[in-house]
């Protein structure tokens, strides 16, 4: 049996990307992600196939990634939100090329420079694709050291797998936290299938061509079409969650990240005092897990999204719905990290109002 190993959450996505096949990380500094890029760099100096490059901004970070990727390596940056802001152009580069590539974006608060406290105040541009055009990018929201460690390989096999840029999601307080964690062991790379896309040089074969730049109307339409299918087949085959005392539950919480840790702390605070609420943990954020909300709006009529934001989930929420069930919300922005007994009162009060409208 694997031996737990006690990190802290940035250096287990670092561990676990090493181990996942990842070898090439650039990225440039930015709190509160640092311990991942100090921990890539000296690990990657431990390969003998491995590259670590401190780029010279977030813009270069990306761009190298998208060279690192059209080579046929597993390549990752990461960054913090402003950070994250500037990587959206090669994001879209990426998504449009059909390169696989993992970010992880450690969010701060926000807009502008924020500040450095955990926040989940990226939701939007995470979920929305983020740059321009039109295309996703497939999000996963882990909500402890060992989902950080799991969801890393996971990122890079969706990667792979989907030719797709992959988003890990979050935040400072995760990336701070020291937790046993429980590693696979790494893969050897030499085993990867070859991948026929990759530019290693024709040696005779013909030529290819990776690009974005599609001046025919017809061609660059063909792409999109392409790329809406393959949404289409990602939306279908990844979605995950996780429900949590849902079985006979008459309200429901819905969080992600460290506000589902928080989230589910109340729940129990609740459940002592005899009220039956659950927990839905999104962990993919896209796609969304749509079925197990509508498979629960079947005898639930109240939700309450919570976040460590203004409430930027509740659309999507909704749209799982698709009208059923009062949505409610409660969020702290900025970096201000709620209690469980803070959301234990509030889901106290809207429990007990919405039973007293019923009576």
């Amino acid at each position: 049996m694997s031996k737990k190993v006690l990190m802290r959450g940035s250096q287990a996505i670092g561990e676990a990307a090493v181990r996942a096949g990842c070898r090439f990380y650039a990225g440039y500094p930015i709190t509160p992600q640092n311990e991942l890029t100090e921990y890539m760099a000296e690990a990657m100096d431990g390969l003998n196939d491995g590259t670590f490059i401190q780029a010279e901004s977030e813009l270069a970070a990306i761009n190298m990634v998208i060279g690192a990727s059209m080579a046929g390596a597993r390549a990752m940056t990461s960054s913090s939100s402003p950070g994250i802001s500037l990587k959206q152009e090669g994001i879209s580069f990426l998504a449009a090329q059909e390169l696989p590539a993992v970010i992880v974006n450690t969010m701060r608060g926000g807009p502008g420079l924020g500040n450095i406290a955990p926040s989940q105040s990226d939701y939007f541009q995470a979920t929305r694709g983020g740059g321009h055009g039109d295309y996703r990018t497939i999000v996963l929201a882990p909500a402890s050291g060992q989902e950080l460690a799991d969801l890393t390989r996971t990122a890079f096999e969706y990667a792979d797998k989907y030719r797709s840029p992959v988003l890990i999601l979050g935040d400072g307080m995760m990336g701070q936290m020291m937790e046993p964690i429980v590693f696979p062991e790494p893969i050897d790379v030499r085993t990867f299938s070859p991948k026929s896309w990759i530019l290693d040089g024709a040696k005779g074969r013909p030529s290819r061509i990776i690009l974005s730049l599609l001046l025919n109307p017809p061609e660059q339409e063909d792409l999109n079409w392409r790329l809406a299918r393959k949404y289409e087949i990602i939306t279908r085959e990844i979605p995950m969650s996780e429900s949590y005392m849902t079985s006979d539950a008459n309200m429901i919480v819905i969080a992600y990240g460290t506000a589902a840790r928080i989230a589910k702390g109340a729940v129990k605070r609740v459940r002592e005092l005899g009220l039956k609420v659950g927990l839905l943990r999104p962990i993919t954020l896209w796609p969304f897990p749509n079925r197990p909300l509508k498979e629960l709006s079947r005898h639930v009529r109240e939700f309450l999204v919570f976040e460590m934001n203004m409430g930027q989930m509740i659309d999507d929420v909704k749209l799982a719905l698709e009208g059923r069930g009062n949505v409610h919300f409660y969020g702290r922005p900025g970096g201000i990290i709620s209690t469980p007994d803070e959301i234990a009162k509030t889901i106290n009060s809207i429990y007990h109002r919405q039973h007293l409208e019923e009576d």
